[in-house]
Protein backbone atom coordinates (compact mmCIF):
# COMPACT_ATOMS: atom_id res chain seq x y z
CA UNK A 1 0.00 0.00 0.00
CA UNK A 2 1.61 3.50 -1.26
CA UNK A 3 1.85 6.22 1.71
CA UNK A 4 -0.01 8.55 -0.54
CA UNK A 5 -3.13 6.05 -0.44
CA UNK A 6 -5.56 7.88 2.53
CA UNK A 7 -6.78 4.65 4.02
CA UNK A 8 -2.99 3.63 5.01
CA UNK A 9 -2.98 4.73 8.76
CA UNK A 10 -0.53 2.17 10.11
CA UNK A 11 3.13 3.45 8.76
CA UNK A 12 4.13 6.50 10.48
CA UNK A 13 5.60 9.47 8.42
CA UNK A 14 9.45 9.44 10.00
CA UNK A 15 11.90 11.89 9.49
CA UNK A 16 15.94 10.81 9.29
CA UNK A 17 18.75 12.76 9.89
CA UNK A 18 21.94 12.00 9.33
CA UNK A 19 25.21 13.92 10.99
CA UNK A 20 28.93 13.71 10.40
CA UNK A 21 29.76 10.91 13.14
CA UNK A 22 30.87 7.54 12.19
CA UNK A 23 27.97 4.53 11.57
CA UNK A 24 26.30 5.40 8.64
CA UNK A 25 25.37 1.92 8.66
CA UNK A 26 22.77 2.36 11.54
CA UNK A 27 21.46 4.99 9.07
CA UNK A 28 21.11 3.51 6.38
CA UNK A 29 19.84 0.17 7.16
CA UNK A 30 17.12 2.27 9.01
CA UNK A 31 16.25 4.16 6.12
CA UNK A 32 15.72 0.58 3.77
CA UNK A 33 13.34 -0.60 6.84
CA UNK A 34 11.17 1.96 7.08
CA UNK A 35 10.97 1.89 3.66
CA UNK A 36 9.90 -1.77 3.55
CA UNK A 37 7.27 -1.24 5.94
CA UNK A 38 5.47 1.92 4.28
CA UNK A 39 6.50 4.91 6.59
CA UNK A 40 6.99 7.94 4.35
CA UNK A 41 10.29 8.88 4.63
CA UNK A 42 12.17 12.00 5.48
CA UNK A 43 15.70 12.16 4.66
CA UNK A 44 18.25 14.91 5.65
CA UNK A 45 22.04 15.13 5.69
CA UNK A 46 24.78 17.29 6.22
CA UNK A 47 27.49 18.22 4.50
CA UNK A 48 29.94 16.57 7.44
CA UNK A 49 27.15 13.49 7.23
CA UNK A 50 27.68 13.01 3.29
CA UNK A 51 31.46 13.63 3.62
CA UNK A 52 31.55 10.56 6.34
CA UNK A 53 29.43 8.44 4.60
CA UNK A 54 31.83 8.68 1.68
CA UNK A 55 34.71 7.65 4.57
CA UNK A 56 32.33 4.83 6.31
CA UNK A 57 31.24 3.47 2.92
CA UNK A 58 31.60 3.00 -0.48
CA UNK A 59 28.52 5.05 -1.60
CA UNK A 60 28.82 7.76 -4.17
CA UNK A 61 25.84 9.98 -2.49
CA UNK A 62 24.72 13.00 -5.15
CA UNK A 63 24.86 16.14 -3.73
CA UNK A 64 21.68 17.51 -4.88
CA UNK A 65 18.52 16.91 -2.48
CA UNK A 66 16.25 15.52 -5.81
CA UNK A 67 19.44 13.29 -6.88
CA UNK A 68 19.84 11.84 -3.71
CA UNK A 69 16.22 10.85 -3.61
CA UNK A 70 15.85 8.93 -6.73
CA UNK A 71 19.14 7.35 -5.63
CA UNK A 72 17.88 5.94 -2.71
CA UNK A 73 14.29 5.30 -3.74
CA UNK A 74 15.87 2.77 -7.01
CA UNK A 75 18.07 1.41 -3.99
CA UNK A 76 15.44 0.77 -1.25
CA UNK A 77 12.78 0.07 -4.22
CA UNK A 78 10.88 3.10 -2.59
CA UNK A 79 7.02 4.13 -3.60
CA UNK A 80 6.41 7.18 -5.67
CA UNK A 81 6.68 10.04 -3.47
CA UNK A 82 7.52 7.85 -0.39
CA UNK A 83 11.18 9.32 0.00
CA UNK A 84 11.54 12.90 0.16
CA UNK A 85 14.95 14.42 0.82
CA UNK A 86 15.75 17.98 1.65
CA UNK A 87 18.54 20.19 1.90
CA UNK A 88 20.58 21.76 4.92
CA UNK A 89 18.63 25.07 4.30
CA UNK A 90 15.35 24.05 2.73
CA UNK A 91 13.33 25.54 5.10
CA UNK A 92 9.96 25.27 2.93
CA UNK A 93 10.25 21.44 3.67
CA UNK A 94 7.71 20.38 5.83
CA UNK A 95 10.03 18.93 9.02
CA UNK A 96 10.77 22.80 9.77
CA UNK A 97 6.64 23.91 10.69
CA UNK A 98 4.36 21.89 13.22
CA UNK A 99 1.84 22.51 11.14
CA UNK A 100 3.14 19.57 9.03
CA UNK A 101 5.73 17.78 11.76
CA UNK A 102 6.01 14.04 11.29
CA UNK A 103 5.42 11.61 14.03
CA UNK A 104 9.00 10.96 14.76
CA UNK A 105 12.47 12.49 13.72
CA UNK A 106 15.45 10.04 14.33
CA UNK A 107 18.56 11.71 14.41
CA UNK A 108 20.87 9.08 13.44
CA UNK A 109 24.11 9.05 14.22
CA UNK A 110 23.92 12.63 15.81
CA UNK A 111 27.68 13.96 16.35
CA UNK A 112 28.09 16.05 19.59
CA UNK A 113 27.86 18.99 17.90
CA UNK A 114 24.37 18.53 16.55
CA UNK A 115 23.59 17.52 20.29
CA UNK A 116 24.30 20.56 21.41
CA UNK A 117 22.59 22.38 18.76
CA UNK A 118 19.42 20.89 19.91
CA UNK A 119 20.03 20.44 23.48
CA UNK A 120 19.94 24.55 23.13
CA UNK A 121 17.63 25.03 20.03
CA UNK A 122 19.68 27.10 17.90
CA UNK A 123 18.15 25.94 14.56
CA UNK A 124 20.98 27.11 12.32
CA UNK A 125 19.96 24.10 9.54
CA UNK A 126 17.28 22.02 8.69
CA UNK A 127 18.17 19.22 11.02
CA UNK A 128 18.01 21.11 13.93
CA UNK A 129 15.17 22.88 13.37
CA UNK A 130 12.76 19.88 12.51
CA UNK A 131 14.73 18.29 15.90
CA UNK A 132 13.44 21.98 17.56
CA UNK A 133 9.92 20.93 15.35
CA UNK A 134 9.44 17.66 17.05
CA UNK A 135 10.61 18.72 20.85
CA UNK A 136 7.85 21.61 20.85
CA UNK A 137 5.07 19.40 18.64
CA UNK A 138 5.71 16.80 21.50
CA UNK A 139 6.47 14.36 18.43
CA UNK A 140 8.84 11.23 18.86
CA UNK A 141 12.49 12.26 19.03
CA UNK A 142 15.45 9.86 18.84
CA UNK A 143 19.02 10.79 19.27
CA UNK A 144 21.52 8.09 18.70
CA UNK A 145 25.33 9.95 19.90
CA UNK A 146 28.30 8.39 18.50
CA UNK A 147 30.90 9.19 20.65
CA UNK A 148 33.28 7.57 23.17
CA UNK A 149 34.04 8.38 25.56
CA UNK A 150 31.31 10.73 26.11
CA UNK A 151 32.44 14.34 28.20
CA UNK A 152 30.78 16.23 30.98
CA UNK A 153 29.26 18.49 28.18
CA UNK A 154 27.76 16.16 26.08
CA UNK A 155 26.21 14.21 29.05
CA UNK A 156 24.69 17.12 30.35
CA UNK A 157 23.04 17.86 26.69
CA UNK A 158 22.31 14.22 26.97
CA UNK A 159 20.33 14.80 30.38
CA UNK A 160 18.85 17.90 29.31
CA UNK A 161 17.48 16.31 25.76
CA UNK A 162 15.73 13.36 28.02
CA UNK A 163 13.84 15.75 30.35
CA UNK A 164 12.76 17.21 27.76
CA UNK A 165 11.19 14.02 26.56
CA UNK A 166 13.61 12.97 23.93
CA UNK A 167 15.23 9.40 23.81
CA UNK A 168 18.96 9.10 24.01
CA UNK A 169 19.52 5.95 22.25
CA UNK A 170 23.70 5.48 21.45
CA UNK A 171 23.74 2.57 18.93
CA UNK A 172 25.10 -0.07 21.53
CA UNK A 173 24.45 -3.49 20.08
CA UNK A 174 24.17 -6.44 21.97
CA UNK A 175 25.55 -9.61 22.03
CA UNK A 176 23.80 -12.22 24.13
CA UNK A 177 21.60 -13.64 20.55
CA UNK A 178 25.87 -14.43 19.76
CA UNK A 179 26.20 -12.30 16.31
CA UNK A 180 28.08 -13.89 13.67
CA UNK A 181 28.72 -10.39 11.54
CA UNK A 182 28.57 -6.65 11.64
CA UNK A 183 25.11 -6.78 9.40
CA UNK A 184 23.70 -8.59 12.57
CA UNK A 185 25.02 -6.01 15.30
CA UNK A 186 23.64 -3.13 12.86
CA UNK A 187 20.34 -4.83 12.89
CA UNK A 188 20.15 -5.21 16.63
CA UNK A 189 20.84 -1.17 17.34
CA UNK A 190 17.79 -0.57 14.36
CA UNK A 191 15.58 -3.26 16.05
CA UNK A 192 15.67 -0.85 19.07
CA UNK A 193 15.01 1.84 16.97
CA UNK A 194 11.75 0.37 15.17
CA UNK A 195 10.91 -0.54 18.64
CA UNK A 196 10.69 2.88 19.60
CA UNK A 197 8.70 4.19 16.50
CA UNK A 198 6.29 1.18 16.96
CA UNK A 199 7.06 -0.44 13.87
CA UNK A 200 6.71 -4.16 13.72
CA UNK A 201 9.92 -6.28 13.03
CA UNK A 202 11.76 -9.13 13.14
CA UNK A 203 15.24 -8.11 13.35
CA UNK A 204 15.99 -8.67 17.04
CA UNK A 205 15.72 -11.79 19.12
CA UNK A 206 13.40 -10.91 21.69
CA UNK A 207 15.12 -11.54 25.12
CA UNK A 208 13.47 -14.51 26.87
CA UNK A 209 11.05 -15.08 24.40
CA UNK A 210 12.97 -16.40 21.46
CA UNK A 211 16.49 -17.05 22.60
CA UNK A 212 18.91 -19.55 20.58
CA UNK A 213 17.80 -23.02 21.57
CA UNK A 214 14.34 -22.21 22.98
CA UNK A 215 12.06 -25.08 21.92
Amino acid sequence: MKPSDPSATAAPSVALAVTGASGIQYALRLLECLIERGCHVYLMFSKPGQIVTAMDTDLKLPARPADMARFFSERYSAAPGQLQVFGEQQWTAPVASGSAAPDALVVCPCTTGTLAAIATGQCKCLIERAADVALKERKKLIVMPREMPFSEIHLENMLRLARMGAVIMPPNPGFYFHPTSVAELVDFVVARVLDHLGIAHQLLPRWGLDQPGDD
